[in-house]
């Protein structure tokens, strides 16, 4: 199995993390995390390696070591916040103490009466601690603790997995498969790196979950269970949201180029490529034509390579509070790498940003921060978050978004050609369970010259309509009809996308293969022979 590289150091740094500021006698650390298990697993080997006891905390039990198989407390009276705090500090010996979800009791609003006194006995053990070999070990799933300690703790966020830390737990659920249910699984090495990066984002025990959950299903581990597992982390962000793809590249009509590239990306998020040299890819901007496929392809782009598509609401980002909007877009980016290897959608990006290019007077300078935090996280970051903007309008958006850099890649998308008009007739009718080769496809794609796919679709909707009024089934001259009094885009805005593909044809990359010549065929009029140009 080939980890990630990154990863096992990663694992292998927690543990020589905590190694060093335990040697270095740091009195409180404070670790959030949702999987205790997880955390013990690395205290015990810091402990052994430190030959110090190993106890812990909770409300429940008490104090009781967590290195050997023990139910009972070493003092019932324990339980108490304070007294536990009070055995810490009376105790001799060379200890790690592990403390459970004691972030309640440094909430003032939900720490009772006791609070002041709990944190003032905090801050009285804390140089006693330091002249001793004591380690004391906040470990909660919420960081939550007052501004008086801010400077006796330490904070280390260990809340998701590395893949080596997935991988053990795949493991523990693939051995009782075999073991209970008789379940052979055989994964090859790329097969097993998909799953692990597929459940990426998942703590150790959700991941568990929904890795048992997909042997029941189908005694086999399915890449999309996996991923629609994610889903519910998705939905309790309110800036993100979780979209389920099915469209792949064959429901795109077009775009020949554009898929092309992508296609070659699709392995780029693979070990094997990192091996090879390759960087993952950082993302794409889409521009053009309204209704020519841009949203289409990104929604394609999440189902072709398996990955979670999330859509980024700028509108959502932006709230009344002071410093909400920032922490909102930090929060939305933060999720998105602890979900990746995703896909990050940003639809229609001119409206959400075009604030950002005015004075910024009206909202003191929060759309500015909000473009800048963003501006630097795609310039930066380094998790496999592909990120593909839309837009519409190319004057609306900031300079410095179409920067090389931030994305790998700008292609426009025109209005479709002859060739991709009979595409997406096929693709539509195909949807609405026609089959194409009753109509003239040829008729109906000379007629739409000028029409977006969006258009299409609209008059072959038009054109059911039509036929579903009359009781029969749809024909060709329906959709000639509907076609006949529909008025495209590209003549009521005719100007717009005129100046659009002007700024295309020197800065961006067609989406599009360019048109094939069509022959000229010889035709008798009133002034002899002339030649005309098919399609």
């Amino acid at each position: 199995m080939l980890l990630c590289h990154v990863d096992k150091m990663l694992t292998l740094q927690r543990v020589d993390e905590l190694n060093t500021l335990t040697r270095a006698k740091y009195p409180i650390i404070y670790i959030v995390s949702w999987e205790e298990r997880r955390i013990e697993d690395m205290l015990r080997q810091v402990a052994i390696e430190r030959r110090k006891k190993l106890y812990g905390w909770t409300l429940t039990n008490g104090i009781a070591p967590l290195d050997v198989v023990q139910t009972q407390p070493l003092d019932p009276a324990t339980r108490d916040p304070l007294n536990a705090l009070d055995f810490v500090a009376q105790s001799q010996e060379a200890a790690i103490f592990v403390l459970k979800d004691f972030h309640p009791f440094l909430d003032s609003d939900r720490g009772g009466t006791d609070h002041p006194v709990i944190i003032r006995r905090l801050r009285d053990i804390t140089n006693q601690l330091k002249e001793s070999r004591k380690t004391l070990i906040i470990l909660s799933p919420i960081r939550r603790f007052p501004a008086d300690l801010e400077k006796d703790i330490t904070v280390l966020d260990y809340s998701l997995p590395t893949l080596d830390e997935l991988e053990i737990s795949l493991d523990r659920v693939v051995r009782s498969a075999r073991e209970i249910a008789g379940v052979q699984l055989k994964m090859t090495g790329d097969e097993r790196e998909r799953v692990l990066k597929a459940a990426r984002g998942l703590t150790c025990i959700e991941a568990e979950n929904v890795f048992a959950k997909s042997l029941v299903m189908g005694r086999k581990l399915d890449l999309s269970i996996i991923i629609a597992e994610k889903e519910q982390l998705i939905r309790r962000s309110q800036v993100l949201e979780y979209y389920e793809s099915v469209e792949g590249f064959s429901n795109v009509g077009g775009l020949g180029l554009a898929k092309q590239w992508l296609r070659k990306r699709g392995m780029a998020f693979s070990e094997k490529a990192r091996l090879f040299g390759l960087p993952e890819p950082k993302g794409l901007l889409l521009l053009g034509v309204q209704g020519a496929g841009k949203s289409l392809l990104a929604k394609a782009v999440a189902s072709q390579w398996q990955l979670p598509l999330l859509r980024l609401d700028l509108g959502r980002v932006f709230s009344e509070l002071v410093g909400s909007s920032e922490q909102n877009i930090r929060s939305a980016l933060r999720l998105a790498e602890n979900v990746s290897p995703c896909v990050l959608w940003l639809d229609e990006m001119e409206k959400g940003l075009a604030v950002s290019t005015g004075s910024g007077s009206s909202d003191a300078g929060t759309s500015a921060r909000v473009f800048g935090s963003l501006l630097t996280w795609m310039q930066e970051k380094t998790s496999p978050v592909f990120m593909i903007g839309t837009a519409n309008d190319i004057s609306a958006l900031p300079p410095e978004m179409l920067r090389k850099g931030r994305f790998d890649e700008i292609f426009f998308v025109d209005l479709p050609q002859l060739q991709e008009r009979r595409e997406i007739f096929v693709i539509h009718l195909a949807r609405r369970g026609r089959d194409a080769l009753n109509y003239d496809l040829n008729k109906l794609a000379v007629a739409t010259e000028g029409f977006s796919g969006a258009e299409i679709e609209q008059i072959i909707i038009d054109g059911l309509y039509d036929a579903f009024e009359n009781e029969r089934e749809l024909t060709t001259e329906d959709l000639l009809q509907n076609i006949k009094s529909t008025i495209p885009l590209s003549q009521t805005m005719e100007s717009k996308i005129t100046a659009l593909r002007q700024w295309a044809r020197k800065h961006a990359r067609p989406a599009s293969e360019p048109p094939e010549p069509q022959p000229l065929l010889p035709i008798r009029g009133n002034g002899g022979l002339r030649q005309i140009e098919l399609g």
